[in-house]
């Protein structure tokens, strides 16, 4: 029984009874777990697309090592409407120079960029 009175001047018990509400920590843990879920979801994500467009550079004819390091970088910088012109470019084993002659081809000048720079960098062993 509540003898705190409310508005009304007669408490808490003469009025209708309070829904329980969540507590502060209550709430912040659920958005906690909400932000953590949605975290996990897109490093999920990134590591599937990264699979993918590894796999697109070994079917281009790149080497494995250059392909893995390569797509690690251009998942970071390119849009999935980018890697997506990518993936036309299977064929037979190619240099990593004829490979970026092929992506010059496509006609997307930040595509080149992007793909030329991580080229260089991997093939190298700087990326």
């Amino acid at each position: 029984m509540n003898f705190f009175p409310d508005r009304t001047g007669r408490g808490e018990s003469a009025g209708r009874a309070r829904a329980a509400q969540p507590s502060g920590f209550a709430r912040a843990g659920a958005g906690a777990a909400l932000i953590a879920g949605a975290l996990l979801l897109s490093g999920c994500v990134e590591k599937v697309a990264e699979h993918r467009v590894r796999t697109a550079l070994v079917d281009a004819g790149l080497p494995d090592d250059v392909s893995t390091c390569m797509a690690r970088r251009m998942v970071d910088r390119l849009t999935i409407a980018q890697l997506r012109k990518l993936r036309a470019l299977q064929g037979p084993r190619r240099t990593v120079p004829e490979y970026v002659d092929a992506v010059r081809r496509i006609g997307d000048r930040e595509v080149l960029e992007v793909t030329s720079s991580s080229a260089v960098l991997c093939a190298t062993g700087f990326g």
